[in-house]
């Protein structure tokens, strides 16, 4: 698959089929549109393409702090495992805020020689949201390309949206969040030293160094599991403050520390992905460090259990190619 991330320097002679969008997590309803359009496109000889951006439109536009399912090296690695054959992704700033839906839509079928674009019915691009699906129709009759309007993925009769995953995983609810993704939602990152109280307590767990900007599961106990290269083991994952014990400087730091279930290894700069396969309970404070104790192999029990017996109920999409790809 071919990444661009300047349209300026390529100039396509073959024919391609593109969808545009933001494509945050890449989950089942953008795995739905994405596959329709590489069947077509490879049916009719051309080059299947997606457009997207980063940062996210919203942060720009709305000026909202970003929370992202996906960095922008796992989104390109999912986009890989669906087949197409090129992935564009261009900077949104004010100057693209700018740009107008029929200067935008010339650029690409410049460079990129366009002749399908892919959008689901509310899609809209260029300034102020100007370009519609009908905008884009008479731009198409125009620049000679057509549209294919794809009907929404719903999941429990809703339509599933990278916003409303955001929601399920901001209450703890990483099941649901798994089902609408298509996969486990995962978070990747260095693993990093902390205090070592894991240590201490005889349950040493691997702290991740995650990006600021990512969406984090809300507080709490999960049962997961840690990828490490090519190898997957059952853990158990806390996020949270560590509210049993106070802070040595004063200040207290959101964490994400996983135990990983029978494993002895010093892994203190590798790449690590965990995937959040059930919460089993809210992060609280204990009394005693012998009563935490007690109730961390009361978790690794519970999630144990559950690991061995667990179907997912997903159809998971390339989970494996998230490790490394984290920038």
């Amino acid at each position: 698959m071919l990444v661009i991330d300047d349209l300026t320097q390529v100039n396509f002679a073959q024919e391609t089929s593109l969808t545009i969008g933001a494509f945050d997590g890449v989950h089942r309803g953008h795995q739905y549109l994405i596959r329709q359009l590489v069947g077509a496109a490879h049916a009719n000889g051309r080059l299947a393409g997606l457009i997207t951006f980063h940062p996210h439109p919203n942060v720009v536009l709305a000026r909202r702090p970003p929370l992202y399912l996906t960095t922008p090296g796992e989104k390109v690695a999912l986009l890989e495992q669906l087949r197409l054959d090129l992935v564009t992704i261009l900077r949104f700033d004010q100057e693209m805020a700018r740009t107008s839906a029929a200067d935008f839509m010339a650029l690409i079928c410049r460079h990129l020689h366009m002749k399908e674009l892919w959008v689901g019915q509310d899609f809209a691009l260029g300034k102020d949201r100007e370009g519609d699906v009908s905008t884009l129709r008479r731009l198409g009759a125009e620049f000679g390309f057509t549209v294919h309007v794809i009907e929404p993925l719903a999941g429990d009769g809703e339509a599933i949206s990278s916003t409303r995953i955001r929601q399920l995983l901001l209450q703890g609810q990483v099941r649901e969040a798994s089902r609408l993704l298509g996969r486990y939602p995962s978070l990747a990152g260095r693993v990093v030293a902390g205090v070592r109280r894991g240590h201490r307590l005889g349950v040493p767990t691997a702290n991740l160094e995650v990006r600021p900007e990512r969406a984090i599961p809300a507080d709490g106990v999960y049962a997961a599991y840690a990828v490490l290269g090519d190898t997957r083991y059952p853990a158990v994952a806390n996020i949270g403050y560590r509210p049993s014990f106070e802070s040595e400087n004063g200040n207290r730091l959101r964490t994400v520390e996983t135990h990983i279930l029978d494993f002895d290894q010093n892994i203190y700069g590798f790449d690590l992905v965990v995937e959040f396969v059930e919460r089993l309970r809210a992060e609280r404070r204990f009394a005693s460090a012998e009563e935490l104790v007690a109730q961390i192999h009361e978790d690794i029990r519970i999630a144990r259990e559950l690991l061995a017996t667990h179907d997912s109920g997903v159809e998971e999409t390339g989970d494996r190619c998230l490790r490394n790809k984290s920038n």
